[in-house]
C-alpha cells in the first residue's frame, strides 16, 4: 500500500489540533472515563477489520490493471477523515456550512475545466445518480425518448426505466463510438428528449463523436448529454489522438455533463458530480421544506439535488485535492492521465506484436482490449477465462470483457471462427500513473501466464 498513508499520520493529528482550537470555547462535553480500557476494546476490532479486508484484490497496487479502481490520494484519504470528525451533511447550510461552500468551490473548478460558460452544479454519490439526474431534467426539458450507444453503461436504460422514459440503443462504429448515420435515421423520427454521448465508454474506453452528435441533435431540438463519468478528467489529457480531443473540447456546448471523481480525480467512493450548463433548470428541483431551508438566504446544495443526505466529507476531499493538485493541463495531475494514456498504447503495441494474442480498436484513453487467438471463437473465450485465472495467480489481476461479433469481425476478419454472437475478451484499465513504469514487469507476468496455460 502507499507508504504516505502511514507516514502521513503525524499531518492528521496535526489538522485535527487546528480543527479543535476552533470550537475551544465550547465547554466540555465529557469523554470517555478510561481512554485507555477504551482503545483496548476497539484494538481486537480493528484488527479483525484489517484481516477481513485483506480478502480483496490489490487495488492500490500497480499489478492491479483490471477494473476502473484507481486509489484515492493522501491528501483526499486524510481530508475525509478529518471532515469525518464533524460528519457534515451537505444537504442544508446548517448541516455542513463550510464543507458546502468547498463543494461549490470544487464544483466550480470541475466546471471551468470543462470550460462551462455558466453552470448549475453539485456532488452526488456516484455516476449512477449524477446521470439519473441529468436525465430527470432533460426530461423535464424535452419530454422523450433517450438515445445513447450499445457501448453506453447499462445504468442509462435502467435510469430511463425508473423515471418513466423511453430508451433506445444505437448501434456503434469498429472503434466502438456512436454510428452517426442510426443517429441521424433516429432523429429525423423524432420524439427524442436527450442524447447521450459517452467519452470513455466502460468496456473499451471508446469516446463519441460529440462534435458531429451536437450537430445532429441541435439541428433535431434535443439535448445532449456527455456521460464522461469515465473519461472526464481526459478534457487535461495533452496526448489525445485528435478525434478525442475534439470531442473533449465540444464539451463545453452541451445540456450536461457527468463526471466521477472517483474515478480519476483521485477521490474515495463514492464522489460523482453533475452540472447543467444552464442554471435555470434548478427549477425543475423546488420544493418546500417546513424545516430545512432557513439558517441562511444562500443556495443551499439540496436545493437543487434529488439526493438529501450528502456526505460532506467527499467535497472536502475533492477540495483538498483540487488545492494540492490544480485541475491544468501539463500540470502534476495531468502528467498522471497521459501516462496512463501512454501506458495503454505501449500495451496495445506489444500485444499487436504478438502472434499469441489479437486486438481490435486501438486505446482512445487508458483501457486496452485484446483477445486470445485461437481458432474460433468459443476457444478464444475459454482461452481468455484460463488466461485470467493464470496471471491472478501470478499476482496480475485483469478484466474480461465480452465484445460482439459486430465490433471485433472488422478487425479480425476471417482469423476467428464465428461459431457464438460474442468472444471473451481480456481488458485492462491502466488507470494509475505508476502503470507506465511497471509495464514491463505486468508485460513479464502475462507472458508467464500466457506460456503456462
Amino acid at each position: 500500500m502507499d507508504p504516505l498513508d502511514r507516514d502521513a499520520l503525524p499531518l492528521l493529528d496535526e489538522a485535527l489540533a487546528t480543527l479543535e482550537q476552533g470550537f475551544r470555547e465550547l465547554p466540555d462535553r465529557g469523554g470517555c472515563d478510561d481512554l485507555a480500557a477504551e482503545l483496548d476494546r476497539m484494538r481486537p476490532v480493528l484488527q479483525e477489520v484489517a484481516v477481513r479486508l485483506q480478502d480483496n484484490f490489490p487495488y492500490f497496487h500497480p499489478l492491479y490493471a483490471g477494473q476502473m479502481l484507481k486509489p484515492p490520494h493522501p491528501v483526499a484519504r486524510l481530508a475525509y477523515a478529518l471532515a469525518t470528525s464533524i460528519n457534515p451533511n451537505n444537504h442544508a447550510l446548517d448541516g455542513g456550512r463550510a464543507s458546502s461552500a468547498m463543494e461549490k468551490e470544487a464544483v466550480a473548478a470541475l466546471a471551468a475545466m470543462f470550460g462551462l460558460a455558466s453552470h448549475l452544479g453539485h456532488l452526488t454519490s456516484g455516476g449512477t445518480f449524477a446521470n439519473l439526474e441529468a436525465l430527470w431534467v432533460g426530461g423535464k426539458e424535452r419530454p422523450g425518448v433517450v438515445l445513447a450507444s450499445d457501448q453506453a453503461h447499462y445504468t442509462h436504460s435502467r435510469i430511463s426505466a425508473v423515471l418513466g422514459l423511453g430508451s433506445e440503443s444505437l448501434p456503434t462504429d469498429r472503434h466502438g463510438r456512436m454510428a452517426l448515420d442510426a443517429l441521424e435515421q433516429r432523429l429525423k423520427q423524432g420524439g427524442v428528449s436527450t442524447v447521450v454521448a459517452t467519452l470513455g465508454t466502460t468496456a473499451l474506453g471508446a469516446v463519441d463523436p460529440l462534435p458531429e452528435i451536437l450537430a445532429l441533435a441541435r439541428q433535431h431540438g434535443a439535448r445532449v448529454h456527455a456521460d464522461a463519468a469515465y473519461g472526464g478528467y481526459f478534457m487535461l489529457a495533452s496526448s489525445l489522438h485528435p478525434a478525442a480531443r475534439a470531442a473533449f473540447d465540444a464539451l463545453a456546448e452541451v445540456d450536461s455533463i457527468v463526471v466521477d471523481p472517483h474515478k480519476h480525480g483521485l477521490q474515495p467512493y463514492g464522489c460523482g458530480a453533475v452540472l447543467f450548463a444552464d442554471p435555470r433548470v434548478g427549477r425543475h428541483y423546488s420544493h418546500d421544506s417546513p424545516y430545512t431551508y432557513f439558517s441562511s438566504a444562500e443556495l443551499h446544495l439540496g436545493e437543487i439535488s434529488l439526493e438529501c443526505s450528502r456526505a460532506g466529507a467527499s467535497a472536502v476531499a475533492l477540495w483538498a485535492t483540487q488545492r494540492l493538485l490544480p485541475m491544468v493541463r501539463g500540470g502534476e495531475f495531468a502528467r498522471g492521465l497521459d501516462a496512463g494514456i501512454t501506458a495503454a498504447r505501449e500495451l496495445h503495441s506489444r500485444l499487436a506484436a504478438d502472434p499469441r494474442f489479437r486486438v481490435a480498436l486501438p486505446p482512445e484513453l487508458d483501457i486496452v482490449v485484446w483477445g486470445v487467438a485461437r481458432a474460433s471463437a468459443g476457444e478464444a473465450s475459454a482461452a481468455a477465462d484460463a488466461l485470467f485465472d493464470a496471471a491472478a495467480a501470478r499476482d496480475l489481476h485483469l478484466a474480461k470483457v465480452r465484445l460482439p461479433r459486430a465490433l471485433l469481425e472488422p478487425w479480425w476478419g476471417d482469423a476467428l471462427g464465428w461459431d457464438g454472437a460474442t468472444v471473451t475478451c481480456m481488458r485492462s484499465v491502466l488507470m494509475k500513473p505508476e502503470h507506465l513504469a511497471w509495464l514491463p514487469e505486468l508485460w513479464r507476468r502475462l507472458d508467464a501466464a500466457t506460456e503456462a496455460r
